[in-house]
């Protein structure tokens, strides 16, 4: 199918080819009918891509300090090839979606098949789109008006939070799509209102809705004038739909307004304000978020859990729907928003409009409204063209070396999928839930196919391994399948998130056989194949005494409402993340665990009980002890993870993979690296070199369980 990808390095827009997404719980699939491309959101992506590097830099310095910070601990070719990875993935875009269902996920209320919705649905052929941003379109209202629900819905949340009242006088500064839609929404309210704008032909527009309006290209004064239209008693409100980096928005509107006026801001401009311009009036200032209540919150939106309508009247879904109704009364009109049409095929001329000096409003995306679904659409599996570069392995090892990855993010398309293919892995196909990573990571390391359809892949008998690298939650079902279906599995950690999960992918790895061996299972540890590690595994193995083993993790803050904290998506730090620190010192210790201690700060002042602040001691039979401190609440200057270790009457410091230092160690003294290296190559080179039957599982089944298990139990200690 046909989507709309941007280039976020050199701000070039193109129109793939990508196969159609997954159809997933709680989700809706669309064949889309419009599009609308949002002049304000998407001219802004499309101009900080064309940007050069340090004028990115320039307009995002919260993230110019991130990348210095990264440099400082990570070394900088880490974190360079760690931003490069970041600028080079594309950016799907679109936001303002009309068509057909065509599929109803699991757990959907309320929507059936052949539904007209509007969404937030991307610029492509096919959606998948959250139930709770989804939108039955009454039948009065056609396509292209249903095409602005979502921007409508933006200007109505900044309607609900300035509160108007019948009479009230209102100011709108910036008359783009949002703006003008405001000014019919504001006039639908009973109020006076006041436009503002440099353009002409849109102050026409929004005169023809019934505003006043001031022309700021022939130097009208917009205090004045709002003094004047609020009969000298200053307005009531302002709403501030204007894209700006200046801060005169801002501070006009704290001139223009009486005292204890409201000012919303709906667009983006400067926020540098002054304290005496609101101190003197007590003005109210806030900023409004997107489309309502539910906006950024994976509860509502992507686990589909609805307010309760008697204390949350509007959410985003209900927004959408209070305004299509506007649209079905007559209340809006937005015909006249309509600039430009073009089809989805021609959509690099859009966005050329878009970007060039020719004026424009609202342009529409037209897929074409046949109720045929051609092949195309719905195709899940696509093959890519094969890069000149990739090594093909000889056709006796097809089956051996052919890999699949299920899951493309930052982690697995900077790191995971790079190791693969220097360890000599044919790269089969790339799953993505919603195919664009699928193609551009496909594309990129060469692989064959991409798609959205994890289980064909599974059933593919090309596919000698599978790696795993999706959300937590999915890792523990996805292995069991890989090895009910032959395959050696790659997951990366963690393995699983309960002890059945844990029983369950024990029993299928015990009941398979691969070329007449159990199947290769690997959990991504890299830390145990890191060359400062391996180091200090050779160095001890030449001490027959216990050793004590001391790691410091500063893992920095996450989110409480992040995926990863959450128990059944992501399961928490310590599964999802602290199990890299059981298994390095089960590696060290060479020693089976025998028992283990946490403690956790406790709920004091009303920081609650975290598995992202705990301590653990793990126990070993040959008499060593270990212990991990993982902190998510010290400060990003300090190492990020350290390691100590106490053997013999000498000590071993490992830093953030960079700098080993041996103290009385005989013959060794240091051991430092240019970048860091956590081991992710030498962790892919052993696994394909175990399927291949090259060599014995690099880490054995029994220690993999082993360490989940461990991890499992502290994690229930918590």
């Amino acid at each position: 199918m046909h989507q709309v990808l941007q280039n976020l390095r050199d701000g070039s827009t193109e129109v793939a080819d990508v196969p159609a997404p997954a159809l997933r719980r709680g989700h809706l699939l669309i064949r889309s009918h419009v599009t609308l491309v949002s002049a304000g959101t998407e001219r802004m992506l499309v101009e900080f891509g064309k940007a050069n590097l340090l004028q990115k830099a320039r307009q995002q310095p919260d993230k110019v300090r991130m990348v210095l910070e990264k440099i400082r601990t990570d070394g900088l070719t880490t974190t360079l090839d760690a931003v490069r990875s970041k600028l080079d993935q594309p950016l799907a875009l679109g936001y303002c979606n009309v068509g057909t269902v065509i599929g109803v996920g699991p757990g959907v209320t309320g929507f059936e098949l052949g539904d007209r919705v509007a969404s937030n649905g991307k610029h492509a052929e096919v959606v998948a789109v959250p139930v709770n941003l989804c939108a039955k379109i009454p039948a009065e209202v056609g396509d292209e008006a249903a095409a602005f629900t979502v921007l409508a819905a933006i200007g109505l949340q900044g309607i609900r939070l300035v509160q108007p009242t019948l009479g009230e006088a209102v100011v709108v500064t910036g008359l783009g799509l949002i703006g003008l839609i405001t000014v019919q929404l504001l006039r639908a309210h009973g109020c006076r209102v006041l436009g503002i704008d440099f353009d002409p032909a849109k102050l026409a527009l929004a005169r023809s809705y019934g505003a006043q309006t001031v022309d700021l290209s022939k130097g009208e004064d917009p205090v004045a004038a709002a003094q004047a239209f609020s009969r000298g008693r200053g307005v009531d409100a302002v709403i501030i739909t204007a894209s700006s980096k200046s801060n005169e928005p801002v501070s006009q509107a704290a001139h223009m307004c009486r005292k204890r006026g409201r000012i919303v801001l709906v667009g983006v401009t400067g926020l540098e304000l002054s304290r005496a311009d609101f101190y003197e009036k007590e003005l109210s200032f806030q900023v409004s978020c997107s489309y309502g209540p539910g906006r950024y919150d994976p509860s509502y939106e992507e686990r589909g859990n609805d307010y309760p309508v008697g204390f949350v009247r509007w959410t985003e879904q209900r927004n959408f729907e209070a305004v299509l109704d506007m649209m079905a009364s007559g209340a809006l009109q937005l015909q006249p928003l309509v600039s430009h049409r073009y089809p989805i095929a021609e959509a690099e001329t859009a966005y050329g409009v878009l970007g060039g000096g020719v004026p424009s409003l609202g342009i529409v995306l037209d897929y074409g409204r046949g109720e045929e679904m051609a092949d195309h659409l719905i195709r899940r599996h696509i093959p890519l063209p094969v890069a000149t570069t990739v090594r093909e392995a000889p056709a006796a090892d097809a089956d051996r070396n052919a890999v699949a990855f299920i899951g493309a993010g930052n982690y697995a398309g900077r790191v995971l999928i790079p190791a693969f293919a220097k360890a000599g892995a044919r790269l089969h196909t790339v799953v993505t839930a919603n195919g664009v990573g699928s193609v551009h990571f496909g594309k990129k390391f060469g692989f064959s196919h991409a798609s959205t359809d994890t289980s064909a892949v599974l059933r593919d008998p090309a596919v000698g391994s599978v790696v795993i690298a999706t959300q937590h939650a999915s890792h523990a079902e996805l292995t069991f399948k890989a090895l009910r279906r032959g395959k050696h599995v790659f997951v990366e950690k963690p393995l699983c998130l309960t002890m059945e999960e844990l029983q369950t992918i024990e029993k299928a790895h015990a009941e398979q056989t691969v070329y007449g061996a159990p199947p290769v299972l690997m959990v991504g540890f890299n830390r145990r194949f890191a060359p400062q590690v391996q180091k200090i595994h050779q160095l001890l193995a030449g001490v027959r005494e216990p050793k004590s083993f001391v790691m410091t993790v500063n893992a920095g803050a996450i989110p409480a409402d992040h995926w990863t904290q959450d128990p059944q998506a992501g399961g928490g730090r310590l599964i999802g993340e602290a199990c890299h620190f059981v298994d390095l010192l089960r590696f060290l210790a060479g020693a089976p665990i025998v028992g283990h201690q946490l403690t956790a700060v406790g709920n004091v002042a009303g920081v609650g009980i975290r598995s992202d602040r705990i301590s653990f001691t793990l126990s070993f039979a040959d008499g060593s002890f270990g212990t991990v401190h993982y902190l998510a609440n010290g400060h990003k200057s300090f190492p990020k993870e350290r390691l100590e270790v106490f053997a013999a009457g000498r000590v071993l410091a490992l830093d953030n993979f960079r700098k080993l230092r041996g103290y009385g160690w005989p013959g060794f003294a240091k051991m430092n690296l240019w970048s860091q290296d956590k081991g992710q190559a030498a962790c892919a080179q052993a696994f394909m070199r175990a399927a291949r039957g090259e060599a014995p599982p690099p880490i054995p089944a029994e220690e993999i369980f082993e360490v989940a298990r461990v991890t499992l139990e502290l994690d229930a200690s918590v």
